[in-house]
């Protein structure tokens, strides 16, 4: 099984990984190995895209009838057959499949797997030994590395963790948390927006209550804990992941628009057309 996940997902991805690293270099463009990765990174995302706008879109739908199953929860409380048909004929008419966010999701996760294990190998390659075991599983000669890259990157190794870097003091506290914050923006994008003036009325249960409280809390957990692990991590899956999470941001932006953090993207568009107009 694992030799198969190697030949699907792992190989493939090594080879893009080289071919971006060898394009870069050879136009002599300064800190190829980083870029190579970005690139990496952004090529995965444009293959994924397909599949991530479809689990975008049904999230969102979902998030558009919430209120509409509570609802029916609400009105036909103690009476399951009744809910589930009501529930049913709502999604019919939204043109709602709860399952149809899961496939995108199961496909995607082999490949981001992949692209993880490949790159924590790839910036800890720093041996004759380790380029030997790289070249053996690149498709063409052309591809083949005569020397261990590079893996500096703006005055970063990509191989050390931020909790190791004490010479870089800035960059190991900025690192961090500039992956928390990519990661807090997307996850309130992904969150419903919440339009000022509309009163909701809301008769939640036990359920609803967890359900509200464990969002809210996961919403500052979470980047907290990718936070950490960044700092505990390589730099170079830090560099990736924040690639990622980047390019979600503007892929959840541009498909269904800025969600809870919509004020947050009021408020840069306001400073910056008052520094435009200053």
């Amino acid at each position: 099984m694992f030799e198969l996940f190697n030949v699907i997902v792992s190989n493939p991805t090594t080879n893009l990984l080289v071919a971006f690293y060898k394009l870069f270099a050879t136009l002599g463009v300064p800190f190829a190995f980083g870029l190579a990765i970005i690139a990496l990174t952004v090529a995965i995302r444009l293959i994924l895209y397909p599949f991530t706008a479809a689990q975008i879109k049904s999230a969102h739908k979902m998030q558009k009838v919430a209120p509409h199953l509570s609802a029916i929860k609400e009105k036909h409380k103690g009476d399951n057959k009744r809910q589930q048909q009501e529930i049913m004929k709502l999604y019919r008419e939204h043109g709602v499949n709860p399952a149809a966010g899961c496939l995108p999701l199961i496909i995607q996760l082999p490949v981001i797997w992949g692209l993880y294990n490949v790159l924590n190998v790839a910036v800890n390659i720093n041996s004759a030994k380790g380029l030997e075991t790289l070249n053996k599983v690149l498709y063409a000669d052309f591809l083949k590395l005569d020397k261990v890259w590079d893996t500096s990157f703006l005055g970063l190794p990509l191989e050390g963790s931020p909790s190791n870097l004490f010479a870089a003091l800035p960059l190991i506290v900025l690192v961090p948390v500039l992956t928390g914050v990519f990661q807090f923006v997307l996850s309130k994008m992904m969150m419903p927006e919440v339009v000022p003036g509309l009163q909701v009325k809301k008769e939640a249960g036990k359920q609803d209550d967890f359900q509200a409280a464990f969002q809210k809390q996961s919403l500052f957990i979470f980047p907290v804990m990718i936070g950490f692990f960044s700092f505990t991590l390589p730099v170079g899956l830090s560099l990736y992941w924040n690639t990622f999470t980047v390019f979600g941001i503007l892929q959840q932006y541009l498909l269904v628009g800025a969600g809870a953090a919509a004020p947050y993207f009021k408020k840069v568009k306001l400073h910056g057309r008052s520094n435009k107009d200053n």
